[in-house]
């Protein structure tokens, strides 16, 4: 399901009206190096796997919930890569969000890539050097993860 119940819930009562929301997103290495990435099906880009978090939910568990139910792969988290503001962002139906967006470094422990769910219209492995079209923010995150040595990111 593209969104939680209680997003749902929300925008029965505020309609598409701008809405702030915790998210995830995360960089998946395998052994080969290379990294998981999916094609939306909201809008048909090739981006890393992204979600948003239950109430209450850890920011790392709801990653590693988020990349197994869109793709089938079971994942370790490394690191934290950067912690920011993504958007507002307007969605295909309307829906205004805003993300704050808790950006981690995953290794593959398991499982074959596929698309699980809805939200995707193809799930695959790039390296590096044969990404697809991916947008700013997530080459950025790429950047960060790939480079073991970068510090954690936030906007001050």
């Amino acid at each position: 399901m593209p969104a939680p119940d209680y997003v749902l819930k929300l925008r029965e009562k505020i309609g598409h009206d701008p809405l702030w929301l915790p998210g995830v997103r995360g960089v998946v290495f395998n052994d080969a190096g290379e990294i998981l990435l999916g094609q939306r099906a909201d809008n048909g880009r090739w981006a890393l796997i992204t979600g948003i978090l239950e109430p209450g939910e850890e920011p790392a568990g709801g990653l590693v919930r988020e990349i197994e139910e869109e793709t089938g792969v079971v994942v370790e988290v490394e690191r934290l890569l950067n912690v920011g503001v993504h958007g507002p962002i307007t969605f295909p139906n309307g829906d205004v969000c805003t993300f704050l967006t808790v950006e981690f470094r995953c290794r593959y422990v398991c499982g074959e890539a596929r698309v699980n769910d809805d939200e995707s219209l193809a799930v695959g492995w790039f390296g590096l050097d044969e990404l697809p079209d991916v947008g700013p923010s997530h080459l950025e995150c790429i950047r960060r993860a790939a480079s073991r040595d970068s510090p954690v990111g936030f906007v001050s």
